[in-house]
């Protein structure tokens, strides 16, 4: 099981600590926004992504995948990153951090559970309580900047508004019953400005407009040769 390294913060206070994940859930399809939902849906049909099953939807993914890197091998150049808060179920409540839902773009054509599983979740470093922002969820904004052929562009933009709160995630998710210990729990993401595509370097941030406070992380991306 991976063990990650995290800076918390809640209100004044700060503490590091380890935590071991034992567990890994890709939300997807978790727009309030029915029109930004359906265009999400409609822009990985373009690339032969049949749409779900379920809105939302749950993936599992080998908890083997979360990582905490600046530098992601992946096979070949049909893969990209997609912001997204992500939950942290640990011993004393629940934290919120920021990460990439890497995804294979080619294998999505097949399954979007396999191309998921194909690609590892990076996740930053720092975290804030949950219940310290839980009440301006809609206020958080999420960011993400993609360097695409050698150019530092702006990727992915939008408030929280637009994602399902994690009480609602979870209780859907949980059958009403707290997260298990260990969990991580990434929450959907929205629409990529520009459309879908492969990018070099990938930047992420969460940021609190209320305190000026922000969580970033940021990697580099190596397309490893597809070898037939």
């Amino acid at each position: 099981m991976p063990v990650l390294t995290f800076e918390r913060r809640s209100g004044v206070a700060r503490d590091r600590v380890s935590f071991t994940a034992n567990e890994l859930v890709v939300a997807g399809w978790t727009g309030t926004d029915e029109k930004g939902l359906l265009h999400h849906i409609e822009e990985l049909a373009v690339l032969g992504v049949p749409r779900p099953s379920s809105v939302p939807v749950f993936y599992r993914n080998a908890v083997s995948n979360v990582m905490q890197v600046d530098r992601l091998q992946v096979l070949g150049p049909d893969t990209s990153g997609e912001v997204e808060p992500v939950v942290l179920a640990m011993d004393d409540g629940l934290w919120l951090t920021v990460g990439s839902d890497h995804t294979d773009r080619k294998a999505e054509a097949m399954g979007i559970a396999l191309s998921k599983q194909l690609c590892a979740k990076v996740i930053g470093t720092v975290a804030w309580r949950l219940d310290d922002v839980a009440g301006r969820w809609e206020s958080l904004i999420v960011r993400a900047h993609a360097t695409i052929d050698g150019k530092r562009v702006l990727y992915q933009e939008g408030t929280l508004k637009s994602l399902r709160h994690p009480s609602d995630l979870i209780a859907r998710y949980a059958g009403g019953k707290p997260l298990s210990v260990g969990t991580v729990m990434m929450g959907g993401t929205m629409s990529a400005i520009g459309g879908i595509r492969p990018a070099s370097r990938f930047e992420m941030e969460l940021e609190d407009p209320t305190t000026g406070e922000r969580i970033t992380h940021a990697y580099d991306i190596e397309a490893l040769p597809v070898v037939t």
